[in-house]
């Protein structure tokens, strides 16, 4: 059955990082997979992130998602990286409305734990937008770790990220991830940074040994229902 996914990344490629290699894999099954990129630094640090910057970081976002194939890709513009101080509820009513009009019924979202605190807010956000009230459409929601982000956060059990899901990932889908990474040129660094291709296969691997696979992605189940 063909279903309908929509990745929210708060910041252009989160959603690589953190599911670059299931897009891949839920589009070569049949499936729909849709990408909201959440922010626009612009809109409150306009004097470093400019407009020309702006355009160039969502134009490799669109290089990127034309690669691995996505269905559409929608652009918010909640002010980063300051959406503590934006109100939550016009965030959510805001994802809602997208939801609500497309109707999908998985929804991948950043691990509420992670240090970028944009990163809760939009996992926060997703949540409202989320609720299983009225005419719902979202069955299952996920979320997924970014590194740079995840594995920088809070020593607290409470933020820490515990896969409960895994995605088994071939060496063409993740090697597609790989490749969509690097239309994000400007956010690579040279290992040993995290925030690099080698560490993305280091995690790769350390996901997919865990289930003796060879590659995967993980995830953490927030909600399912059947």
């Amino acid at each position: 059955m063909k279903k309908k996914l929509l990745i929210i990344a708060p910041h252009p490629d989160d959603e690589v990082l953190g599911c670059g290699g299931t897009i891949k894999k839920k589009i070569s099954q049949g499936h729909e997979v849709s990408v909201l990129i959440a922010t626009n630094a612009n809109k409150s640090m306009p004097e470093r992130y400019t407009l020309d910057k702006l355009d160039k970081i969502r134009q490799a976002a669109l290089n990127a998602h034309d690669l691995l194939g996505i269905h559409e890709t929608i652009f918010e513009d909640f002010p980063a990286p300051m959406l503590d101080q934006h109100p939550l509820s016009k965030m959510a009513e805001s994802i809602h409305n997208i939801i609500s009009d497309k109707k999908y019924d998985t929804v991948y979202v950043p691990h509420r734990g992670d240090i970028h605190n944009d990163h809760k807010v939009i996992f926060d956000a997703t949540l409202v937008a989320c609720r299983p009230v009225g005419d719902y459409s979202v069955r299952k929601i996920l979320a997924y770790e970014t590194l740079s982000e995840t594995e920088w956060a809070h020593p607290y059990a409470s933020d820490a990220f515990i896969p409960t899901v895994f995605e088994t990932l071939s060496k063409e889908a993740f090697q597609l991830k790989l490749n969509a990474m690097e239309r994000y040129d400007s956010q690579l660094r040279s290992f040993p940074a995290s925030r690099s291709l080698e560490a993305l296969e280091a995690l790769a691997k350390y996901r997919g040994s865990t289930i003796n696979v060879e590659r995967a992605e993980a995830f953490m189940l927030i909600r399912e229902i059947h």
